[in-house]
C-alpha cells in the first residue's frame, strides 16, 4: 500500500526513560527464548517502527517463528487474556484483516479503533492517549498518515507500538515479503529482490529490512521518485538493471487516494517505463516471480496477466502478513528471558 513519500525524514527523537511493562500479564507460550538484541533494555517497550529495531539474527528467528505459526496457526496463545489496540486513521483491507485475525489466533482481543472513536479527534493529546491505552492493552498498532504522530505515540507509550503503515515506512509488509521470498527459495542467503516504480514507504522498508536480512535489494525509480537513502540497497533509474538476476520483481501502485488528481497523470507518465509485465520478468533470473503489496491497478503498475498468472506469489505474500505479524507480536509482547 503506497502512501505519499514525505519530503524529509522525521528528526530522531530523544527517548525519555519509561516505566516497565505492567506486571501480571500471563506468560506467553513460547518454544524457546529469543535472544535479546544488542542494546536492548528490558525496562523499555519493544517498539517496531522502521524494522531497524531488530538485530539480523533476531530477524531470521522471527521469520523462523512465522513459518512455524503458518504451519500451525493456533499453536500459540501468547496473547491469551490480553488485548491489542489497532488504530486505523485510514481505510485498510490487508493490514486490518491480518492483524485482527492474527491477534485472535494468538488468543487475544483485537481492539479496532477508527477515526472519531478516540478523544484524539476532540483535542486530547497523543501523549495522554498513549498513557491510557498502555494501562489496558499489551501493544498498540497504528496505521497513520502522520510520521510525527507515530513517534509521539511511541514516546508516550509504556507498551510496544507497532507501525502498521506510515508515510515513510511499512516494515510489517517487508517482513511478509521476506517470508514469501524465503518460501520460494528455501533460504534468503544469496537472494536478490528488485523493486521497480515509485520509491515510497514500501521501497524504503525493503531497503532497510531486506538488507538487514542479508538479501540483495535493488530499487529502480525515475528521478524525483527515488528514495533518498538506499540503506545498502542498489539504486538505479533503469528497471532492466535492477531486475537482472533477481529472484523476485516487486512493484506498488503509482497513484493512491492521497494523491491530488492533478498529479495523477504526471505520475503515470513518469512511471510508465516501470510497469511490471512479462517482458520485465523475462529479464530477471530463472523462475523469477512477481510481488505486489496490493491493492493493485491492473494495466498501470502491473499487467493483469502477471497479477493473476502463474508467475506471481502475490496472494501468498498477502497471507504472510498475518503469520509474520503474529511472530512479531509474540516477540515484542514477551519480556526478554535472560539466561
Amino acid at each position: 500500500m503506497r502512501t505519499r513519500t514525505a519530503a524529509a525524514r522525521v528528526a530522531a527523537r530523544a527517548h525519555e526513560p519509561r516505566c516497565p511493562r505492567h506486571a501480571g500479564a500471563p506468560e506467553p507460550t513460547r518454544a524457546a527464548a529469543r535472544p535479546a538484541p544488542r542494546g536492548y533494555d528490558a525496562r523499555l517497550p519493544r517498539h517496531f517502527l522502521t524494522g531497524e529495531e531488530l538485530a539480523p539474527a533476531e530477524l531470521h528467528a522471527l521469520l523462523d517463528r512465522a513459518a512455524e505459526l503458518k504451519a500451525a496457526p493456533l499453536a500459540s496463545q501468547a496473547l491469551a487474556g490480553r488485548s491489542v489496540a489497532l488504530i486505523f486513521e485510514q481505510p485498510s483491507t490487508r493490514t486490518r484483516v491480518s492483524f485482527e485475525a492474527g491477534v485472535a489466533e494468538l488468543g487475544g482481543h483485537p481492539m479496532v479503533l477508527r477515526p472519531g472513536e478516540l478523544q484524539l479527534s476532540r483535542g486530547e493529546s497523543v501523549r495522554d492517549t498513549a498513557r491510557v491505552l498502555s494501562r489496558h492493552v499489551a501493544a498498540i498498532g497504528l496505521r497513520t498518515g502522520d510520521e510525527a504522530l507515530l513517534h509521539e505515540l511511541a514516546d508516550g507509550a509504556t507498551v510496544p507500538v507497532v507501525n502498521m503503515l506510515s508515510p515513510l515506512h511499512h516494515p510489517c509488509q517487508a517482513l511478509a515479503d521476506l517470508l514469501t521470498l524465503r518460501e520460494a527459495r528455501g533460504d534468503l542467503a544469496g537472494g536478490r529482490l528488485a523493486y521497480v516504480g515509485d520509491g515510497n514507504n514500501v521501497a524504503r522498508s525493503l531497503a532497510i529490512v531486506g538488507t538487514l536480512a542479508g538479501v540483495e535489494i535493488a530499487i529502480a525509480a525515475p528521478p524525483g521518485y527515488d528514495i533518498e537513502d538506499g540503506r545498502g540497497a542498489e539504486l538505479t533509474t533503469d528497471p532492466a538493471v535492477a531486475v537482472a538476476g533477481a529472484d523476485a520483481v516487486y512493484t506498488d501502485v503509482w497513484v493512491s487516494m492521497s494523491d491530488p488528481p492533478a498529479e495523477a497523470d504526471a505520475r503515470r507518465a513518469a512511471l510508465a517505463a516501470y510497469r511490471l509485465d512479462d517482458a520485465l520478468l523475462d529479464r530477471a533470473g530463472p523462475g523469477a516471480f512477481a510481488l505486489h503489496c496490493l491493492p493493485a491497478h491492473p494495466g498501470e503498475e502491473i499487467t493483469e496477466s502477471v497479477l493473476y498468472g502463474p508467475r506471481q506469489r502475490i496472494w501468498d505474500q498477502a497471507e504472510n502478513r498475518r503469520h509474520v505479524q503474529k511472530a512479531l507480536l509474540e516477540l515484542v509482547c514477551t519480556p526478554a528471558r535472560m539466561g
